[in-house]
């Protein structure tokens, strides 16, 4: 019953806005700033930026499973209190692993927020330019559109413009 008014309703809406609303378009807002050339070189310069990171955690990561090898292939045949001592190093090293990747992840959440804080305004703004030259009525966000035909679909435009916008 729910199911059937909730149809109802979005049946009603979509005749009412299409009634008045002359142009429409949908606009997928992450893809045109994920698919600009800022964001292109923003994740180039982050892979060099870093890399040294990516490096040390992918030794750290070597150097566990090294020590984790070491441990099966002595089982049994070192004294306890070797094995202890390889145990002890292998937490050390794999404490060492995940603090260094979670530091990694961070930075890296860390500098793609800020590009996306310092991009937003340079979205906004061309994305309300174009919304003015073209005199769009209604612009929906591409993820929330059930069906849009493909001549609705505004985000290579503002990817285009994007790039364009220094």
């Amino acid at each position: 019953m729910k199911f059937k008014s909730l149809l109802v309703c979005l049946f009603a809406f979509s005749l009412s806005v299409s009634a008045h609303a002359e142009k429409v378009a949908v606009l997928g807002v992450q893809e045109a700033l994920l698919g600009s050339a800022a964001a292109e070189t923003f994740r180039e310069s982050l892979r060099n930026e870093l890399a040294s990171d990516e490096k040390q955690v992918l030794e750290l990561e070597k150097q566990a499973k090294a020590v984790q090898e070491k441990l099966k292939k002595n089982k049994g045949l070192a004294s306890e209190e070797d094995m202890q001592q390889m145990k002890l190093q292998f937490q050390k090293v794999f404490t060492q692993y995940q603090q260094a990747g979670q530091a990694l992840q961070q930075k890296r959440m860390e500098k793609e927020q800020a590009f996306v804080t310092d991009m937003r305004p340079v979205l906004d703004k061309v994305i309300r330019n174009l919304i003015e030259q073209e005199k769009y009525d209604i612009v929906v966000a591409k993820e929330a559109a059930v069906f849009a035909r493909k001549g609705l679909d505004i985000t290579p435009k503002v990817i285009e413009l994007l790039n364009s916008t220094k």
